[in-house]
């Protein structure tokens, strides 16, 4: 009968292990709040700034076996280029180039998120507990943390843009700081929130109408990118031997072809963002005096660059392409349908709500990008290359609008005809 009894020697064991193990996740919840977060911010910067780097010392050994310049010269143009995805623009011989490689931005947006991430879970026993919060009381962990971040990330801007910045070549560093706290305070600060655990506890406090909204936004932003990336996929593929021509006219060797792809790939999600605002109606320019539209193509003399094969050909377009503006009411209708399937509702006025404030936030959001995607690309005509970007936010935030609320309607009336059948099963 004893041996049914419990051990006291087991359960004190057990005890000291749980809180063994509590003061081991207090510990590691409760590091330095201050320290870790300006440490993260300056880790985020130099892990782009460092594969930026190593590209550049890449490029000019390819370019010419490194026979002219040296390995410094390489060193800066990477430098240069960290920067100028952070909206610093740089003068080429004279030439401002302003447009931004949102490629290289992504991957530094990836990298906050991520160490923000990592800075957001090691602090996240600062603060009072979730009870506590919920009560009222004041949490100033992510505010704070967010801040140290992002001080640290641009005082590590602040430094490349001393080391690489010339006369000659002239970053703005006013642009610099401010695309830099732009990026720390979206992406480092939400991923410090979702870290935490502050960003579930905040959500409790948000209707649950706007959550789905969000979601909703979310879908049809991601669903649209998707579809204007196929859109240029498919046109490049179409006139792909333009681009070989291009290629073979510039007499590129293996190396130059690797940093023309390299390049390319770098402005991939501009190409995105351009063939997102043909889709919508307004369209974009590659130069002064130029329009690249379903409505019309007036393009002149072009750079040699293989991405601008995707362009159709100049003059009066088919007669199909008047039918792609139906192409974004379609993908919003869509996209809120997806996005309310997760959280169904049986009210017309809630279904129409989430699904046209989903969509005009969306619009909101494609704007913007469509905003930061052009800038001035060389000198002469290419100082003027980018959507019409205030265009291009009036038909996105229309388009979504009513594509999601004619998306969220549909669904509605889907999941309430559906319930009416189990009712009546």
């Amino acid at each position: 009968m004893t041996s049914l009894l419990p051990s006291t020697r087991s359960s004190s064991t057990r005890d000291r292990r749980r809180s063994e193990a509590e003061v081991a996740r207090d510990l590691a919840t409760r590091r330095p709040l201050v320290l870790l977060a300006a440490l993260g911010g300056i880790a985020a910067a130099v892990s782009t700034l460092l594969v930026c780097l190593a590209v550049g010392v890449v490029g000019w050994f390819l370019t010419d076996a490194g026979a002219h310049g040296t390995p410094r010269d390489g060193l800066r143009s990477g430098a240069l280029g960290w920067l100028l995805a952070h909206g610093s623009g740089v003068s080429v011989q004279g030439a401002a180039v302003t447009i931004v490689p949102l490629g290289v931005t992504v991957l530094c947006a990836w990298a906050i998120w991520r160490v923000g991430h990592r800075v957001g879970e090691s602090v996240s026993g600062h603060g009072p507990d979730a009870t506590r919060i919920a009560d009222g009381e004041r949490d100033l962990t992510v505010p704070v943390a967010t801040i140290v971040f992002a001080l640290g990330y641009v005082a590590t801007a602040l430094v490349a843009v001393r080391l690489a910045g010339t006369p000659a070549t002239s970053p703005d560093t006013g642009r610099v700081v401010l695309w830099s706290l732009v990026l720390t305070a979206l992406a480092g600060g939400c991923a410090i929130a979702v870290g935490s655990g502050r960003a579930a506890i905040w959500a409790s406090f948000v209707p649950a109408w706007a959550r789905a909204a969000l979601a909703g936004c979310r879908r049809i932003l991601v669903t649209w990118l998707v579809v204007s990336l196929a859109t240029f996929a498919v046109a490049l593929v179409l006139d792909f031997s333009t681009a070989v021509n291009v290629m073979s006219q510039l007499h590129t060797d293996a190396g130059d072809a690797t940093l023309f792809t390299l390049l390319s790939a770098m402005l991939l999600p501009n190409a995105t963002i351009f063939s997102g605002a043909y889709l919508l109606g307004p369209g974009f320019t590659v130069g002064v005096g130029t329009l690249v539209s379903p409505g019309a193509v007036v393009v002149g003399p072009l750079p040699m660059f293989p991405l601008l094969a995707a362009l159709p050909d100049a003059g009066p377009p088919a007669g199909w392409t008047t039918y792609l503006v139906a192409v974004p009411v379609l993908v919003a209708a869509l996209g809120a349908a997806w996005a309310q399937r997760r959280v169904p509702t049986l009210r017309w006025e809630e279904g129409a709500v989430r699904g046209l404030a989903g969509g005009v936030l969306a619009g909101l959001v494609f704007g913007l990008l469509a905003a930061v995607a052009g800038g001035a690309a060389g000198p002469g005509r290419m100082r003027d290359v980018g959507p019409l970007a205030f265009d291009v936010l009036v038909y996105a935030v229309a388009a979504f609008g009513i594509g999601a609320l004619l998306g969220g309607l549909a669904t509605t009336w889907w999941q309430r005809r559906g319930a009416d059948a189990d009712e009546q099963a």
